[in-house]
This record gives C-alpha cells, sequence and structure tokens, in this order.
C-alpha cells in the first residue's frame, strides 16, 4: 500500500550526498535561492563564528545545520538572506597549539614571527573547516567569509577601541583579575569554567594586640586576644593586609582554652567543635563598627593586619570575619580602596612568589599552601586545619585552576558615559529574548559585572595601542593618533602585524614627552585585546 515514487529504495548517502553538493554548486543554487527572495526585505543571521583549530564535531554540526535551516526557510518566505560564513582566528586557543608545535621555543622568537606562525596554522584550519561546512550542505558565500585576521577586519577592531578612548572609557589600572598561571595570561569570565575541587580549609588567630581594645571590648586582654578569620586559600595569608567585620553584626569575646578570641555570635555554636572549644564563655558583645580601626598583628610576619569595615561579609560560613588580601579578591580591592590599603600581589606570572616574600620566596602559590599552614601552626596560629570540597575557577584552555591577581590592566568602564546604564536598557527594551528567561540572565549579569578588563598578556590578536614611558612606566595614548595607527594596519599586508614590525620612530609622535616625568623615551604596549 505504498505510494509509488523515484526515491530508491538505499540511499546510498556516500555516493548521492557528494553528487548532490556538486549539483548545487554547477547550477549555483545558492546565488538562486538569494536572488529568487526578498519581497518581504532583508533578514541577517548573526552568527557567532566558529573558531579556526581542530575539525568540525557534532557541536559545529548542530550549530550550522540549525541556522542553515533558519536562513533557507526565511528565504522561502521571501525574505532576502545573504549569509556571510566567518571564522574567529585570533586568541589563546590558537596560540596555545603553536607553543605546543615549538615546543618551549617561543619565548626565543620575536612576536612578529609567532604571529606568523598563528596566522598560518589559523589559515590551514578554516580551510579545512570550509570544506567540511560545504559537505554539510551548508549554503553560503564561502569563497569570500569574513576573517577576523584580514587587515581591513582588524583596523576596524582597533577602531572601536579608539572611539572608546575618544570618550574617556579607556583607563589603565591596577586591579585583581582572573589569571592563568599556566598561560600567563588575564582570562575574562567567559574564559572561566567552574569544577568542583578539594582545597584547604583553614581556621586562623590574628593577635588583637592593640591596647585600644580594652576599651571597646571590656575585658579583652591585648596579650591574649584574637581575631578569628577562615580561608579555603592559605596562599594568599601572606598578602593579608587587613581583617574586615560586618558593621551591623554582633561580635563577641569569648574565653577558650586559655586565651580570647573574637568573631561573630551567630557563628560561635558551630565554630567552636571545629576549634575543640568544650565550654566558650562570652565575656563581651558589640557591633561591628565598634571595632572599626583596631589593629591586630599578621600570624606570621611583623606588620599590622588592620580592622575595617564591609557590607560583603556574610555568616554563610566561616567566622564573620573576613581575612582581606586586596591584590587578590574583587571585594577585598573594593574594601581595601575604601581604606587606602596597598594593592599588594607579590607575584609572577607564573603564580610564584617575589624573592622578598619571606618563607615562600619562588614557591608556586598552589605548592605553597601546606607550608604556609605548618608556619601557621609554628607560629600558633592555626586553630583548625581540614579539606573542603567546593566549585572553583580553571581556565578554559589549559584546564588548570586560576586565581584572582591584581596586575596592571586596560580596562573600559562601565560607569562612565553610561555604558551599564545604555546596555541594560537595550536588553530591557531592544531585544526580544527566546526564551524570556535569557533577558533576566542577561540584565543581572550586566547590572553586577564589574569593568571590562579588554587586555591580554598574549601575542596573537589586535593590540592595544599605546606608549610606555621607560623613565616611569607611564602609559600614553591618543584617540587620533590610535586612528592614524589604524590606517596602517588596513594598508599593511597582514594587518596589525605592522604595530610589532615598525621601528619605534613611526610609532611614536615627533616630540611626544610623557605627560608625568616629561621623559622622551618610549616602548609600545605589548598586550593584546580581549578578543570576546
Amino acid at each position: 500500500n505504498l505510494p509509488d515514487t523515484s526515491f530508491p529504495m538505499k540511499a546510498n548517502l556516500v555516493q548521492k550526498e557528494p553528487e548532490m553538493l556538486k549539483k548545487w554548486e554547477e547550477v549555483h543554487a545558492r546565488e538562486a535561492m538569494e536572488q529568487a527572495s526578498g519581497s518581504k526585505g532583508g533578514f541577517i543571521l548573526h552568527d557567532g563564528p566558529p573558531y579556526a583549530n581542530g575539525h568540525l564535531h557534532m557541536g559545529h554540526a548542530l550549530n550550522k545545520i540549525l541556522k542553515d535551516i533558519i536562513i533557507k526557510s526565511r528565504s522561502m518566505q521571501g525574505y532576502s538572506c545573504r549569509y556571510v560564513p566567518g571564522w574567529d582566528c585570533h586568541g589563546l586557543p590558537i596560540e596555545h597549539k603553536v607553543e605546543q608545535e615549538l615546543k618551549g621555543k617561543k619565548k626565543d622568537l620575536p612576536v612578529h614571527v609567532v604571529r606568523r606562525l598563528c596566522r598560518e596554522y589559523a589559515t590551514k584550519w578554516l580551510g579545512i573547516q570550509r570544506d567540511e561546512f560545504r559537505r554539510l550542505g551548508v549554503f553560503g558565500n564561502w569563497d569570500d567569509p569574513y576573517l577576523s585576521m584580514k587587515p581591513a577586519y582588524e583596523a576596524a577592531t582597533a577602531r572601536e577601541l579608539a572611539n572608546f578612548v575618544a570618550k574617556g572609557s579607556v583607563v589603565r589600572d591596577k586591579k585583581p583579575v582572573y589569571w592563568c598561571c599556566s598561560c600567563h595570561t588575564a582570562l575574562a569570565e567567559a574564559e572561566v569554567e567552574y569544577a568542583d575541587v578539594t582545597s584547604p580549609s583553614v581556621h586562623v588567630a590574628f593577635p588583637l594586640t592593640d591596647p585600644r581594645v580594652a576599651d571597646v571590648l571590656p575585658g579583652a586582654d591585648p596579650a591574649r586576644a584574637r581575631v578569628v578569620i577562615w580561608t579555603t586559600t592559605p596562599w594568599t595569608l601572606p598578602c593579608n593586609l587587613a581583617v574586615c567585620l560586618h558593621p551591623d553584626f554582633t561580635y563577641v569575646l569569648v574565653e577558650a582554652e586559655g586565651r580570647q578570641y573574637v568573631l561573630a555570635e551567630e557563628r560561635l555554636a558551630e565554630c567552636a567543635p571545629v576549634y575543640g572549644w568544650s565550654e566558650p564563655k562570652i565575656l563581651v558583645r558589640a557591633q561591628g563598627s565598634a571595632l572599626e580601626g583596631l589593629k591586630a598583628r599578621h600570624p606570621f610576619y611583623d606588620r599590622e593586619s588592620r580592622v575595617i569595615l564591609g557590607g560583603h561579609v556574610t555568616l554563610d560560613a566561616g567566622t564573620g570575619c573576613v581575612h582581606t588580601a586586596p591584590g587578590h579578591g574583587r571585594e577585598d580591592y573594593d574594601v581595601g580602596l575604601k581604606y587606602g590599603l596597598d594593592i599588594y600581589a607579590p607575584l609572577d606570572d607564573a603564580g610564584c612568589y617575589y624573592k622578598d616574600v619571606e618563607f615562600f620566596a619562588g614557591m608556586n602559590v598552589f605548592e605553597a599552601n601546606p607550608r604556609v599552614i605548618e608556619k601557621l601552626k609554628e607560629t600558633g596560629a592555626l586553630l583548625n586545619a581540614g579539606k573542603i570540597a567546593h566549585s572553583y575557577p580553571h581556565c578554559w584552555r589549559c584546564k588548570n585552576p586560576v586565581i584572582f591577581r591584581a596586575t596592571p590592566q586596560w580596562f573600559i568602564s562601565m560607569e562612565k558615559n553610561g555604558l551599564r546604564e545604555k546596555a541594560l536598557k537595550s536588553i530591557d527594551e531592544d531585544v526580544r529574548w527566546i526564551p524570556a528567561w535569557g533577558r533576566e540572565r542577561i540584565h543581572n549579569m550586566i547590572e553586577s559585572r564589574p569593568d571590562w578588563c579588554i587586555s591580554r598578556q598574549r601575542q596573537w590578536g589586535v593590540p592595544i595601542m599605546a606608549l610606555r614611558c621607560e623613565d616611569c612606566g607611564e602609559t600614553w595614548n591618543d584617540a587620533e593618533w590610535m586612528r592614524g595607527i589604524c590606517d596602517r594596519f588596513e594598508k599593511h599586508p597582514t594587518g596589525c602585524d605592522w604595530w610589532y614590525e615598525a621601528p619605534m620612530e613611526e610609532i611614536v609622535p615627533k616630540g611626544l614627552k610623557c605627560p608625568k616625568c616629561h621623559g622622551e623615551h618610549w616602548t609600545r604596549e605589548n598586550d593584546i585585546l580581549d578578543v570576546w
């Protein structure tokens, strides 16, 4: 009872599919489709491009086939759909692959040579992927795709940076950012993946030797008083500069095991058994705001750790007293600025302590954790050491754990010129979200995100056009000067490679003096733009 058709019983796709694709090419099926449509106006599919490394996988196929269905169906409905495919050619994944092929020789090569190798790698793989996409039957202008490494594209990207500079939105600052110690670069939030790990969990007592403690907490003995913190990153303790309390929480001074300890009253019941306190005695209570300005002592360095206040302190875990290292946490940084603390981050790009860091010089931070715990035991500051399973950020490329590290970076301010406000307005009013819950998710993300870190300490990408004074380290750039550089990028055969190949006399404006020290010795900025 089946209908009689001309379809063969066997699909024989291995033979038939190439024949079908060849026929489409011969009859110019895509061009005919584009010419036959357009009565209802244009339809543009903004396609997030694939990355030019490696063969296509199932994710590529699903992505492109679904988009191809949308384009073809819209065309059949009368819309003009001129799909131009493209590739993301810059960034860490390609540079990482080239590093692997060079087997440690990269550090000995000039930047322009590394960039040439990255360009060749990207060119090879986008050619392979183009053939594979065609094999899927996806219609598009495959002979003239857009490529993020084309000179015109690079120049356009760099001009957008110049536009932000012209508006005063670009700033250089030292702030904590996600840092990959393996890839030696800052990372965007989108480049961080979370995985469950087991980390050290330590409770540490900071001596509260300030004589004024007895005035704030009657009965307190500066010789025996301690303020207790909890952390899962013992390696940040050498960088501690303060202990942060919440101004509105109630804190208690308790007598236990011959010493006196300060912690949040609401956390006492849970913390006491952890410390082995059988019958802690509450001596006095005080609001956190009353303790502001007291001076504690670092548990193993001869320096102060100030008692400060912050609204980010919670009672969900720990002691209600937060170890604060302004160079290694966003909230630590924010509250540190408020109190004028140094943004102290004594680590190199590989995550190793500088030579002047006593006890831990040259050690990698993750390897230093056990040594820090041993030092706490030696000084009698360790109340408890254990393990905790939790979600921790990792680098999306090398899969290694990352850290927060304050380094000089370039940022686009979310507040200057109302960028955050404009973005939120567009999210709420100008975009139809499918599914609808996507709007709230993106809105909340933009509403709370910090300034956008746009710099990366890599080589394969569009450079941040700026000059650094060799005498004082001050940086300089100017929008009009940058636009002139962009014109050079567009005319150069390999785009912004010009930035790395040109002699300094062609880059530095004649007579340019440092606005800070009036020096005249300049070097070019080596950071590149975040490709995301």
